[in-house]
């Protein structure tokens, strides 16, 4: 897999804030990002077993498989050197806690930080 692939809502202000960052922060050969509501998205969320109507979680397809949750959050973040020592240490949490805080922040992204009209990348 040449690039990683970060499957997200294109619709959360939340989500499209982070892809921003990560397309600010990062090389452009690193990640390839797609919105769950494009085609390309409903195919990737369809082929690996995941519903395609609403997405409550961050999907990280690399080439060790695929990742949700905050192990997929915590291996995207790793990805970029000067982050991948906060990964580390956010990965000692043990990942019930860090899942809890993590589908937490999932049901209240919309309430918490709006949604957006616009996605921040351009719909396949």
């Amino acid at each position: 897999m040449e690039k990683s692939i970060i499957v997200f809502d294109g619709e959360c202000n939340l989500c499209n804030g982070v892809v921003g960052w990560l397309l600010r922060n990062t090389d452009m050969d690193i990640f390839n990002f797609v919105p769950f509501q494009s085609s390309y998205g409903q195919e990737i969320l369809k082929n690996n077993g995941f519903e395609t109507n609403t997405l409550d979680t961050v999907v990280l397809l690399d080439e060790e498989g695929v990742h949700t949750l905050s192990d997929g959050f915590l291996r995207i973040i790793a990805k970029i050197p000067e982050w991948r020592a906060v990964s580390h240490v956010f990965s000692l949490v043990p990942r019930f806690i860090r899942d809890g805080v993590y589908k937490l922040s999932a049901r209240n992204r919309v309430r918490w930080f709006g949604k957006s009209q616009f996605c921040t990348v351009n719909l396949h």
